[in-house]
């Protein structure tokens, strides 16, 4: 059992860094609303493609919700390797108390928890705000008692141009801990994958692992509880100081309830959108026959729930299958992001929205056929498409 560390910002002598990995449209949304230094409170990027225009200039926000803005972070960073080697003073380095992931996941394409490994020190907790299901385990194998904090947001946010965010329209964002999985029992151990190999009933992500590791009951509650307790903070923090009305937080099996909900809209209408030409959800939405496919795979998600995690959608509370797909046909003009990278001739995220749910699914003894066949079919067009390109 670990002790937990001081609550940071309690100290006035003891700043917070945070650091988020992957400075795209949604990283430096969230990043410019959790940057305080008043209330010693530091937040960094690490940027890629845009890091000049970001390192020169910061940030230029154009939002919905708060106006025109430029965000100046604490620090912006070339790479992992930078943030981890640069120091605050002569004498020391940052203690990240928060490395706040932002990229896509890409299971199949590279290694995101051996990327961070340098920025996590044991008073790090790893936060990951990224799509689809299954993204937590590649990083608690590697990381077996750090805390994670999973997070899921609805946000329409767009870098129009390098250093340059806009953001059109929502900013929700559920927050929850991630001990194991959701999908196993918090009251016997839960398997782990931390490597190659076959499949196992505990292994979610494209990779896995040969010797799987034992987490007890009270590893997990330590670990479910140092996370909630982030969690908490994060959420005050955007809340308080950030102004972002619409941050919620959820137990560990009600943040995997929001990530497969969303997973009724990205699963349905991203592959669906590559499959069917290059279509926009609007128009799929509007054309009977793909209006009836798209149903039946949102339905098929709604109905494994159940049987996956254990707790069933509320129509009262989520929005069902048919009132996605009435407001999918007044969204005019809108790609989803899978569609993007396909005619942009980037990888997309295939096995998080697709290939992990079918798996996680299965595991559980519940078979997502719609799925499985959009899965199949996508990643079949990727590989041709890439072995003509000569990429494999």
């Amino acid at each position: 059992m670990h002790e937990p560390p001081p609550p940071p910002g309690s100290d006035p002598d003891r700043p917070v860094h945070i650091v988020f990995v992957g400075a795209g449209a949604v990283g430096c949304f969230y990043a410019s609303r959790l940057h305080y230094p008043a209330h010693n409170i530091h937040t960094s990027l690490i940027a890629r493609s845009n890091y000049k225009a970001l390192a020169a200039d910061g940030v230029k926000l154009q939002t919905h919700t708060f106006g025109d803005y430029t965000f100046v972070p604490d620090a912006v960073f070339p790479s992992v390797a930078a943030a981890a080697a640069t120091p605050i003073s002569l004498n020391s380095t940052r203690d990240w108390d928060f490395v706040i992931v932002t990229t896509k996941a890409l299971p199949d394409r590279s290694d995101d928890t051996a990327l961070i490994a340098p920025l996590v020190g044991p008073r790090t907790c790893i936060v990951l705000i990224q799509n689809g299901v299954g993204v937590e385990a590649p990083y608690r194998a590697r990381f077996p008692t750090t805390p994670i904090v999973s997070a899921v947001t609805v946000i329409s946010a767009e870098q129009t141009s390098p250093g340059t965010v806009r953001q059109n329209r929502w900013t929700r964002i559920h927050l929850g801990a991630y001990s194991d999985s959701a999908g196993f029992s918090a009251s016997s151990p839960v398997l782990v994958v931390s490597g190659g190999g076959e499949p196992t009933a505990g292994s979610v992500g494209a990779t896995t692992v040969a010797s799987p590791t034992l987490i007890s009951p009270a590893a997990a509650a330590d670990l479910q509880a140092r996370g909630a307790a982030h969690a908490a903070e994060l959420a005050d923090w955007w809340t308080r100081l950030g102004g972002i009305r619409d941050v919620a937080l959820a137990d560990e099996v009600g943040l995997q309830m929001v990530r497969w909900h969303k997973l009724c809209i990205n699963a349905a209408f991203n592959p669906s959108a590559v499959l069917s030409g290059g279509r926009g959800n609007a128009d799929m939405a509007r054309d009977p026959e793909l209006r009836a496919h798209l149903l039946g795979v949102m339905r098929e998600i709604w109905e494994a729930a159940l049987g996956v995690l254990g707790r069933a959608f509320d129509a009262a509370e989520v929005a069902t299958p048919e009132r996605i797909m009435h407001s999918s046909e007044r969204n005019v003009g809108s790609k989803p992001s899978m569609l993007l990278d396909w005619e942009a001739g980037r990888a997309m995220e295939i096995e998080v929205i697709l290939g992990n749910p079918v798996r996680i699914a299965r595991a559980k003894g519940v078979e997502l056929g719609r799925l499985q066949t959009l899965y199949a079919l996508l990643r079949s067009a990727q590989e041709v498409r890439e072995r003509a390109k000569g990429k494999l």
